[in-house]
Parts: structure tokens; C-alpha cells; sequence
């Protein structure tokens, strides 16, 4: 999602949560984003997954293909934008998982995929995204920049 106020861009960014990334900002951040279900396009796995890790509405009346990126882990992300809108006392609602903490403890905790979401001007969300998905900022950058929105 992003949005643009007063001709600047600002994209909304998720930060993942549980226990490895609680005080992690850096290079971190991301497009919400998963995995691909047996039989699902990845267009339908993008809105689906955006909407499991926020709780918000995808506005599908113009999404903009990004491409795909593939991150250091090897992991390919493909991604599509919308213009939309949430204030920051937005509660952000996300689907959870299961993790083993602390290691080895037999103790198994419940956490959110995303524990924290909003928007960010260009240059910072590129600095809060894992590296590989900056690229996607500056592909929505240029496109809206080509139809004179920025």
C-alpha cells in the first residue's frame, strides 16, 4: 500500500514479528508478504497474505506490478501496489505462529507474523526494508514519478 501527500511518496512497510526481530529495525521491514498456496496465483497470494498480516483491506481497483525481487535467503518475493489510506492509531490485526522460545526450552510461544505496520517516507522505508525489496520502492517511485503523481 502506499499513498502520496503532498507529492511525496510514502509506502507502508510490516515489521515482522516475534522474538528475532523484536529489536531489530534496520534492513528488517517488509512488503507484507508469504507463501504461495497449492493452486493460488501469486496476484491472489499477495492479497490474501496482506490481509492475514495487517487486517486491512485491499483496494484491488488499480494494482501496480512491481516484479519480483530475490532476497539474500534466496527467497523470491513478487509484488503489487495500491494507493490507499490507514491512520497510524490503526490497529493492525495479524495472523500468528509458533516458535520454540527460548531455544531449546521446550516452551512454545505464540507471536504475531507482523507486530507493527505504517507508512514511510522513500529514503527511510528503503533504509527499514530488507535490502533486496528497496528495489521495489524505487519501481513504484518511478512509475508514479512517469505519470507526474510525484
Amino acid at each position: 500500500m502506499y499513498r502520496v501527500r503532498e507529492r511525496q511518496l510514502e509506502v507502508f512497510l510490516a515489521h515482522p514479528g516475534g522474538p528475532y526481530f523484536k529489536n531489530r529495525e534496520w534492513g528488517v521491514w517488509s512488503v507484507p508478504k508469504g507463501s504461495v498456496e497449492p493452486n493460488e496465483e501469486l496476484l491472489e497470494t499477495a492479497i490474501r497474505e496482506f490481509q492475514e498480516e495487517t487486517g486491512l483491506t485491499v483496494h484491488t481497483n488499480e494494482l501496480i506490478p512491481l516484479g519480483s525481487v530475490m532476497q539474500r535467503g534466496g527467497k523470491t518475493v513478487h509484488c503489487w501496489a495500491f494507493e490507499g489510506n490507514v491512520s497510524a492509531e490503526t490497529p493492525i490485526v495479524s495472523n500468528t505462529f509458533q516458535v520454540e522460545w527460548p531455544p531449546n526450552s521446550g516452551q512454545i510461544q505464540v507471536y504475531p507474523e507482523t507486530d507493527k505496520a505504517r507508512f514511510f517516507h522513500c529514503e527511510m522505508a528503503k533504509k527499514k526494508l530488507n535490502p533486496a525489496q528497496a528495489h521495489f520502492v524505487e519501481r513504484l517511485h518511478a512509475h508514479l514519478r512517469t505519470r507526474n503523481r510525484i
